[in-house]
Protein backbone atom coordinates (compact mmCIF):
# COMPACT_ATOMS: atom_id res chain seq x y z
CA UNK A 1 0.00 0.00 0.00
CA UNK A 2 2.94 2.38 1.15
CA UNK A 3 4.55 1.05 -2.45
CA UNK A 4 1.17 2.38 -4.07
CA UNK A 5 1.38 5.64 -2.51
CA UNK A 6 5.15 6.30 -2.75
CA UNK A 7 4.21 5.40 -6.80
CA UNK A 8 1.60 7.66 -7.27
CA UNK A 9 2.74 11.04 -5.42
CA UNK A 10 6.13 10.26 -7.90
CA UNK A 11 3.84 10.56 -10.82
CA UNK A 12 1.87 13.56 -9.46
CA UNK A 13 4.97 15.28 -8.81
CA UNK A 14 6.52 14.17 -12.51
CA UNK A 15 3.28 15.61 -13.60
CA UNK A 16 3.78 18.93 -11.93
CA UNK A 17 7.27 19.53 -13.52
CA UNK A 18 5.78 18.42 -16.98
CA UNK A 19 2.89 19.35 -17.61
CA UNK A 20 2.77 23.13 -16.68
CA UNK A 21 5.17 23.40 -19.33
CA UNK A 22 2.97 21.20 -21.56
CA UNK A 23 -0.22 23.38 -20.99
CA UNK A 24 1.80 26.36 -21.57
CA UNK A 25 2.10 25.66 -25.12
CA UNK A 26 -1.56 25.29 -25.52
CA UNK A 27 -3.64 28.27 -25.88
CA UNK A 28 -7.74 28.12 -25.22
CA UNK A 29 -9.02 30.26 -28.11
CA UNK A 30 -8.83 33.99 -27.15
CA UNK A 31 -5.99 33.25 -24.73
CA UNK A 32 -3.20 36.05 -25.66
CA UNK A 33 0.09 35.00 -26.43
CA UNK A 34 2.58 36.85 -23.95
CA UNK A 35 5.77 38.27 -25.18
CA UNK A 36 8.37 39.59 -22.75
CA UNK A 37 10.35 42.44 -23.34
CA UNK A 38 13.08 42.59 -20.82
CA UNK A 39 15.96 45.31 -21.55
CA UNK A 40 17.76 48.51 -20.36
CA UNK A 41 14.65 50.33 -20.76
CA UNK A 42 16.19 53.49 -19.74
CA UNK A 43 18.26 53.77 -22.81
CA UNK A 44 17.63 55.50 -25.62
CA UNK A 45 17.93 52.15 -27.33
CA UNK A 46 15.86 49.86 -24.88
CA UNK A 47 12.96 52.73 -24.46
CA UNK A 48 12.64 52.78 -28.11
CA UNK A 49 12.64 49.40 -28.69
CA UNK A 50 9.65 48.52 -26.34
CA UNK A 51 7.81 51.87 -27.95
CA UNK A 52 8.60 49.73 -31.82
CA UNK A 53 7.47 46.71 -29.95
CA UNK A 54 3.87 48.14 -28.63
CA UNK A 55 3.80 49.91 -31.75
CA UNK A 56 3.68 46.36 -34.05
CA UNK A 57 1.58 44.49 -31.07
CA UNK A 58 -1.05 47.49 -31.73
CA UNK A 59 -1.26 46.70 -35.74
CA UNK A 60 -1.87 43.12 -34.98
CA UNK A 61 -3.99 43.07 -32.13
CA UNK A 62 -5.98 45.63 -34.64
CA UNK A 63 -6.34 42.79 -37.07
CA UNK A 64 -7.49 40.16 -35.15
CA UNK A 65 -4.16 38.87 -33.69
CA UNK A 66 -2.15 35.66 -34.49
CA UNK A 67 -3.94 32.76 -36.01
CA UNK A 68 -3.14 29.78 -35.05
CA UNK A 69 -5.28 26.74 -36.35
CA UNK A 70 -8.15 29.07 -36.93
CA UNK A 71 -8.24 30.51 -33.69
CA UNK A 72 -7.35 34.27 -32.99
CA UNK A 73 -5.07 35.21 -29.82
CA UNK A 74 -4.05 38.68 -29.22
CA UNK A 75 -0.58 39.41 -28.24
CA UNK A 76 0.20 40.99 -24.64
CA UNK A 77 3.77 42.83 -23.79
CA UNK A 78 5.44 42.11 -20.18
CA UNK A 79 7.87 44.74 -20.22
CA UNK A 80 11.17 44.58 -17.64
CA UNK A 81 13.56 47.06 -16.44
CA UNK A 82 17.37 44.97 -16.50
CA UNK A 83 19.56 47.92 -16.17
CA UNK A 84 22.31 45.99 -17.83
CA UNK A 85 24.24 48.78 -19.84
CA UNK A 86 24.07 50.97 -16.65
CA UNK A 87 27.11 51.87 -15.13
CA UNK A 88 27.87 49.20 -12.40
CA UNK A 89 25.59 46.98 -13.09
CA UNK A 90 26.62 43.37 -13.04
CA UNK A 91 25.68 40.85 -15.37
CA UNK A 92 24.16 38.42 -12.40
CA UNK A 93 21.60 40.86 -11.46
CA UNK A 94 20.70 41.64 -15.76
CA UNK A 95 20.27 37.84 -15.30
CA UNK A 96 17.67 37.75 -12.32
CA UNK A 97 15.46 40.10 -13.87
CA UNK A 98 15.18 38.37 -17.27
CA UNK A 99 14.74 35.05 -14.94
CA UNK A 100 12.06 36.57 -13.41
CA UNK A 101 10.13 37.59 -16.22
CA UNK A 102 9.94 34.29 -17.75
CA UNK A 103 8.88 32.85 -14.69
CA UNK A 104 6.51 35.31 -12.88
CA UNK A 105 4.97 36.38 -16.96
CA UNK A 106 5.05 32.86 -18.48
CA UNK A 107 6.23 34.37 -21.67
CA UNK A 108 6.00 32.70 -25.23
CA UNK A 109 8.70 34.67 -26.61
CA UNK A 110 11.05 37.30 -25.99
CA UNK A 111 12.26 40.33 -28.16
CA UNK A 112 14.78 42.80 -27.66
CA UNK A 113 16.70 41.43 -25.31
CA UNK A 114 19.82 42.22 -23.11
CA UNK A 115 21.17 45.32 -24.05
CA UNK A 116 24.96 44.73 -23.09
CA UNK A 117 26.44 41.29 -25.31
CA UNK A 118 27.98 40.12 -21.82
CA UNK A 119 24.87 39.87 -20.68
CA UNK A 120 23.04 38.13 -23.94
CA UNK A 121 25.83 35.67 -23.62
CA UNK A 122 24.43 34.44 -20.01
CA UNK A 123 21.33 35.00 -21.15
CA UNK A 124 22.01 32.37 -23.90
CA UNK A 125 22.11 29.80 -20.89
CA UNK A 126 18.50 30.75 -19.38
CA UNK A 127 16.73 30.34 -22.35
CA UNK A 128 18.68 26.91 -23.33
CA UNK A 129 17.14 26.13 -19.80
CA UNK A 130 13.81 27.20 -20.19
CA UNK A 131 13.44 26.56 -23.67
CA UNK A 132 11.86 30.45 -24.57
CA UNK A 133 12.85 31.44 -27.98
CA UNK A 134 14.03 35.08 -28.30
CA UNK A 135 14.66 37.69 -30.89
CA UNK A 136 17.53 39.98 -29.90
CA UNK A 137 17.63 43.38 -31.03
CA UNK A 138 20.38 45.42 -30.23
CA UNK A 139 23.11 43.22 -28.30
CA UNK A 140 25.83 42.94 -31.16
CA UNK A 141 28.61 40.26 -30.16
CA UNK A 142 29.16 37.74 -33.10
CA UNK A 143 30.13 35.24 -30.12
CA UNK A 144 26.48 34.28 -29.52
CA UNK A 145 26.62 33.31 -33.42
CA UNK A 146 29.71 30.65 -32.55
CA UNK A 147 28.14 29.25 -29.74
CA UNK A 148 25.25 28.66 -31.74
CA UNK A 149 27.02 27.10 -34.61
CA UNK A 150 29.13 25.17 -31.63
CA UNK A 151 25.93 23.22 -30.07
CA UNK A 152 22.89 24.35 -32.68
CA UNK A 153 20.42 22.05 -30.37
CA UNK A 154 21.12 23.54 -26.79
CA UNK A 155 21.12 27.32 -28.48
CA UNK A 156 18.63 26.94 -31.10
CA UNK A 157 16.28 29.45 -29.26
CA UNK A 158 18.54 32.29 -29.58
CA UNK A 159 17.90 34.87 -32.56
CA UNK A 160 18.82 38.04 -33.37
CA UNK A 161 17.49 40.71 -35.90
CA UNK A 162 19.90 43.57 -35.49
CA UNK A 163 22.91 43.57 -36.68
CA UNK A 164 26.57 42.38 -35.08
CA UNK A 165 30.12 44.29 -34.35
CA UNK A 166 31.42 42.14 -37.98
CA UNK A 167 28.65 43.87 -39.83
CA UNK A 168 29.30 47.40 -38.34
CA UNK A 169 32.67 46.99 -39.23
CA UNK A 170 31.84 46.33 -42.75
CA UNK A 171 29.55 49.35 -43.06
CA UNK A 172 32.18 51.65 -41.54
CA UNK A 173 34.79 49.43 -44.25
CA UNK A 174 32.82 50.46 -47.30
CA UNK A 175 32.87 54.11 -46.09
CA UNK A 176 35.97 54.03 -45.24
CA UNK A 177 37.12 52.64 -48.99
CA UNK A 178 34.63 55.69 -50.37
CA UNK A 179 36.83 58.52 -48.02
CA UNK A 180 40.28 57.02 -50.27
CA UNK A 181 38.87 57.06 -53.13
CA UNK A 182 37.37 60.60 -53.44
CA UNK A 183 39.78 62.32 -50.47
CA UNK A 184 42.93 59.87 -50.62
CA UNK A 185 42.66 59.54 -46.40
CA UNK A 186 44.69 57.14 -45.10
CA UNK A 187 45.27 57.97 -41.58
CA UNK A 188 42.92 56.98 -38.57
CA UNK A 189 42.78 57.37 -34.63
CA UNK A 190 40.23 55.00 -32.79
CA UNK A 191 38.64 56.27 -30.06
CA UNK A 192 35.73 53.43 -28.18
CA UNK A 193 34.04 52.31 -25.40
CA UNK A 194 35.31 49.62 -23.38
CA UNK A 195 32.54 47.15 -23.57
CA UNK A 196 32.47 44.01 -25.68
CA UNK A 197 30.45 44.96 -28.75
CA UNK A 198 32.44 48.02 -28.83
CA UNK A 199 35.93 46.79 -28.75
CA UNK A 200 34.64 44.25 -31.07
CA UNK A 201 33.68 46.91 -34.09
CA UNK A 202 36.54 48.91 -33.28
CA UNK A 203 39.13 45.64 -33.70
CA UNK A 204 37.37 44.64 -36.52
CA UNK A 205 37.84 48.01 -38.15
CA UNK A 206 41.54 48.69 -36.93
CA UNK A 207 42.48 45.00 -38.68
CA UNK A 208 40.74 46.33 -41.88
CA UNK A 209 42.96 49.53 -41.64
CA UNK A 210 46.37 47.82 -41.31
CA UNK A 211 45.38 45.46 -44.21
CA UNK A 212 44.02 48.38 -46.68
CA UNK A 213 47.12 49.95 -46.32
CA UNK A 214 45.97 52.79 -43.38
CA UNK A 215 47.89 54.26 -41.25
CA UNK A 216 46.88 53.39 -37.20
CA UNK A 217 47.80 56.57 -35.28
CA UNK A 218 45.92 55.33 -32.03
CA UNK A 219 43.73 54.20 -30.08
CA UNK A 220 42.17 54.56 -27.10
CA UNK A 221 39.11 53.29 -25.00
CA UNK A 222 37.09 54.76 -22.30
CA UNK A 223 35.09 53.20 -19.67
CA UNK A 224 30.99 53.38 -19.49
CA UNK A 225 30.34 56.60 -18.16
CA UNK A 226 33.34 58.53 -18.91
CA UNK A 227 33.43 61.83 -19.46
CA UNK A 228 36.53 63.62 -20.82
CA UNK A 229 37.81 62.55 -23.81
CA UNK A 230 40.30 65.38 -24.46
CA UNK A 231 43.60 63.43 -24.03
CA UNK A 232 42.59 61.53 -26.97
CA UNK A 233 41.39 64.09 -28.73
CA UNK A 234 44.89 65.55 -28.05
CA UNK A 235 46.80 62.64 -29.37
CA UNK A 236 44.44 62.38 -32.37
CA UNK A 237 44.92 66.22 -33.20
CA UNK A 238 48.69 66.25 -33.04
CA UNK A 239 49.53 63.24 -34.92
CA UNK A 240 47.52 64.25 -37.96
CA UNK A 241 44.92 62.31 -38.64
CA UNK A 242 42.24 62.61 -41.02
CA UNK A 243 39.30 59.71 -39.70
CA UNK A 244 38.71 59.84 -36.31
CA UNK A 245 36.55 56.48 -35.84
CA UNK A 246 34.26 56.65 -32.92
CA UNK A 247 32.34 53.99 -31.09
CA UNK A 248 30.00 54.59 -27.93
CA UNK A 249 26.43 53.85 -26.81
CA UNK A 250 26.56 55.74 -24.01
CA UNK A 251 24.65 59.27 -23.20
CA UNK A 252 27.78 60.55 -22.05
CA UNK A 253 29.68 60.34 -25.76
CA UNK A 254 28.12 63.37 -26.49
CA UNK A 255 30.85 65.38 -24.31
CA UNK A 256 32.93 63.76 -27.00
CA UNK A 257 31.32 65.80 -29.97
CA UNK A 258 31.63 69.07 -28.35
CA UNK A 259 35.19 68.34 -27.16
CA UNK A 260 36.23 67.49 -30.48
CA UNK A 261 34.72 70.89 -32.07
CA UNK A 262 36.31 72.52 -28.92
CA UNK A 263 39.61 71.39 -29.78
CA UNK A 264 39.09 71.73 -33.32
CA UNK A 265 40.45 68.17 -34.46
CA UNK A 266 40.53 68.83 -37.70
CA UNK A 267 39.75 65.25 -38.80
CA UNK A 268 36.34 63.85 -39.76
CA UNK A 269 34.86 62.12 -37.45
CA UNK A 270 32.95 58.93 -38.63
CA UNK A 271 31.87 56.13 -36.39
CA UNK A 272 28.91 56.19 -33.69
CA UNK A 273 27.49 58.37 -31.52
CA UNK A 274 24.33 57.54 -29.49
CA UNK A 275 23.17 60.91 -29.13
CA UNK A 276 24.15 62.41 -32.46
CA UNK A 277 21.89 59.96 -34.21
CA UNK A 278 18.22 61.75 -34.43
CA UNK A 279 16.94 64.38 -36.00
CA UNK A 280 17.16 66.23 -32.63
CA UNK A 281 20.82 65.70 -32.64
CA UNK A 282 21.24 69.30 -34.91
CA UNK A 283 19.77 70.70 -31.67
CA UNK A 284 21.22 68.96 -29.56
CA UNK A 285 24.50 69.94 -30.75
CA UNK A 286 24.02 73.47 -32.13
CA UNK A 287 24.00 72.90 -35.20
CA UNK A 288 27.62 72.29 -34.71
CA UNK A 289 28.10 68.90 -36.10
CA UNK A 290 28.10 69.53 -40.21
CA UNK A 291 29.73 67.15 -42.32
CA UNK A 292 29.98 64.23 -39.50
CA UNK A 293 29.61 60.83 -40.55
CA UNK A 294 26.85 58.84 -38.28
CA UNK A 295 26.12 55.00 -38.66
CA UNK A 296 22.42 53.80 -38.75
CA UNK A 297 23.72 50.18 -37.15
CA UNK A 298 18.99 49.05 -39.08
CA UNK A 299 17.61 50.74 -41.81
CA UNK A 300 13.84 52.02 -40.73
CA UNK A 301 16.06 53.45 -37.68
CA UNK A 302 16.53 56.64 -40.26
CA UNK A 303 14.09 56.26 -43.31
CA UNK A 304 15.26 55.83 -47.15
CA UNK A 305 12.59 57.18 -49.71
CA UNK A 306 14.18 54.56 -52.20
CA UNK A 307 13.07 51.87 -49.48
CA UNK A 308 9.61 52.38 -48.78
CA UNK A 309 8.91 50.03 -46.04
CA UNK A 310 11.73 51.70 -44.05
CA UNK A 311 9.95 55.07 -44.76
CA UNK A 312 6.61 53.89 -43.79
CA UNK A 313 8.05 52.64 -40.20
CA UNK A 314 10.06 56.04 -39.68
CA UNK A 315 6.80 58.13 -40.29
CA UNK A 316 4.24 55.57 -38.28
CA UNK A 317 6.39 55.88 -35.50
CA UNK A 318 6.40 59.73 -35.53
CA UNK A 319 3.05 59.98 -35.64
CA UNK A 320 1.89 57.74 -33.07
CA UNK A 321 4.39 59.33 -31.10
CA UNK A 322 4.52 62.36 -32.19
CA UNK A 323 8.29 62.13 -31.92
CA UNK A 324 11.08 60.98 -34.07
CA UNK A 325 13.08 58.36 -33.87
CA UNK A 326 16.58 59.00 -31.70
CA UNK A 327 17.84 56.23 -31.69
CA UNK A 328 20.12 54.49 -34.55
CA UNK A 329 20.03 50.61 -33.11
CA UNK A 330 16.93 48.58 -32.04
CA UNK A 331 13.97 49.97 -33.04
CA UNK A 332 13.75 48.59 -36.26
CA UNK A 333 14.34 45.29 -35.81
CA UNK A 334 12.01 45.30 -32.02
CA UNK A 335 9.55 46.19 -34.56
CA UNK A 336 10.13 43.34 -37.07
CA UNK A 337 10.77 41.30 -35.01
CA UNK A 338 6.87 41.31 -33.68
CA UNK A 339 6.13 40.49 -37.40
CA UNK A 340 8.67 38.04 -37.44
CA UNK A 341 7.19 36.37 -34.43
CA UNK A 342 3.71 36.30 -35.07
CA UNK A 343 4.12 34.61 -39.10
CA UNK A 344 6.88 31.84 -37.62
CA UNK A 345 3.68 31.02 -34.67
CA UNK A 346 1.14 31.08 -37.55
CA UNK A 347 3.51 28.33 -40.18
CA UNK A 348 4.08 26.44 -36.50
CA UNK A 349 0.41 26.22 -35.33
CA UNK A 350 1.33 26.12 -32.28
CA UNK A 351 3.36 28.30 -29.64
CA UNK A 352 5.32 25.57 -28.54
CA UNK A 353 8.90 26.23 -28.42
CA UNK A 354 10.83 24.00 -30.63
CA UNK A 355 7.89 24.32 -33.40
CA UNK A 356 8.18 27.98 -33.51
CA UNK A 357 12.23 27.64 -33.89
CA UNK A 358 12.12 25.63 -36.96
CA UNK A 359 9.64 28.17 -38.38
CA UNK A 360 11.71 30.85 -37.49
CA UNK A 361 14.44 29.56 -39.47
CA UNK A 362 12.30 29.57 -42.55
CA UNK A 363 12.10 33.60 -42.22
CA UNK A 364 12.61 35.17 -45.25
CA UNK A 365 10.42 38.79 -45.56
CA UNK A 366 10.51 42.57 -46.91
CA UNK A 367 11.16 43.84 -43.50
CA UNK A 368 11.79 47.46 -42.15
CA UNK A 369 15.29 47.44 -42.75
CA UNK A 370 15.62 45.23 -45.64
CA UNK A 371 15.46 41.18 -46.52
CA UNK A 372 14.67 39.43 -43.41
CA UNK A 373 16.78 35.86 -43.39
CA UNK A 374 18.81 34.26 -40.70
CA UNK A 375 21.95 32.15 -41.28
CA UNK A 376 22.95 29.44 -39.48
CA UNK A 377 23.60 31.03 -36.50
CA UNK A 378 20.71 32.08 -35.98
CA UNK A 379 21.99 35.47 -37.25
CA UNK A 380 19.97 38.11 -39.65
CA UNK A 381 22.07 38.39 -42.94
CA UNK A 382 23.01 42.11 -43.84
CA UNK A 383 24.72 43.62 -46.60
CA UNK A 384 24.04 46.52 -48.94
CA UNK A 385 20.70 46.23 -51.01
CA UNK A 386 17.51 45.98 -48.83
CA UNK A 387 16.25 43.91 -51.49
CA UNK A 388 18.30 41.40 -50.89
CA UNK A 389 19.37 40.95 -47.57
CA UNK A 390 18.83 43.97 -43.99
CA UNK A 391 21.38 46.81 -44.41
CA UNK A 392 22.75 48.96 -41.87
CA UNK A 393 23.54 53.02 -43.47
CA UNK A 394 25.86 55.85 -42.94
CA UNK A 395 24.25 59.31 -43.00
CA UNK A 396 26.15 62.76 -43.05
CA UNK A 397 25.20 65.98 -41.29
CA UNK A 398 24.69 68.58 -44.06
CA UNK A 399 25.65 71.96 -43.01
CA UNK A 400 22.37 72.97 -42.48
CA UNK A 401 21.24 69.76 -40.47
CA UNK A 402 19.79 67.40 -42.96
CA UNK A 403 20.81 63.54 -42.33
CA UNK A 404 21.52 62.57 -46.16
CA UNK A 405 22.98 58.69 -46.34
CA UNK A 406 25.63 58.41 -48.10
CA UNK A 407 26.35 54.41 -47.55
CA UNK A 408 25.28 51.86 -48.98
CA UNK A 409 25.20 53.03 -52.50
CA UNK A 410 22.18 51.44 -53.59
CA UNK A 411 20.06 54.15 -51.23
CA UNK A 412 22.63 56.71 -50.68
CA UNK A 413 20.93 60.64 -51.20
CA UNK A 414 24.36 62.18 -52.19
CA UNK A 415 28.03 61.47 -51.93
CA UNK A 416 30.45 62.20 -49.05
CA UNK A 417 31.66 65.54 -48.96
CA UNK A 418 34.58 67.19 -47.10
CA UNK A 419 34.03 70.53 -44.72
CA UNK A 420 36.08 72.82 -44.84
CA UNK A 421 37.80 72.47 -41.58
CA UNK A 422 39.09 68.91 -42.03
CA UNK A 423 42.37 68.09 -43.29
CA UNK A 424 42.83 69.22 -47.10
CA UNK A 425 41.96 66.24 -49.82
CA UNK A 426 44.98 64.88 -50.84
CA UNK A 427 45.01 65.24 -54.98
Amino acid sequence: MRKGIFLSFGFVALAILIFPLAAHSQLKPGDPIIIGVPTFLGSIEGGESLKAVTMAVEEINAKGGVTIKGAKHPIKIEASEIRDGAPGVPVPEALLGIEKTILDKKVHAIVVGPFRSEALLATMELLAKYKVPMLGTIAMTPASEAKIRENPEKYKYVFRTCLTSKYAAELIAGVMNQLTKEFGFKKAYLINQDVLWARATAGGIKGWYEKSGWEVLGQDEFPTGASDFSSALMKAKAKGAQILFVCFDMPQSGILVKQYKSIKVPALMAGYISPMTGEVGWKTFDGQIGGLLEAVWELGNVPSAKYPPSKAFYDAYKNKYKAPLQSGHGPAPAYESVYVLKEAIERAGTIEADAVVKALEQTDRAGVMGRVKFDKGHQVVYGTDPTKEAVAVMFQWSEAGEQKIVYPPAIADKKIWAPEWVLKPVK
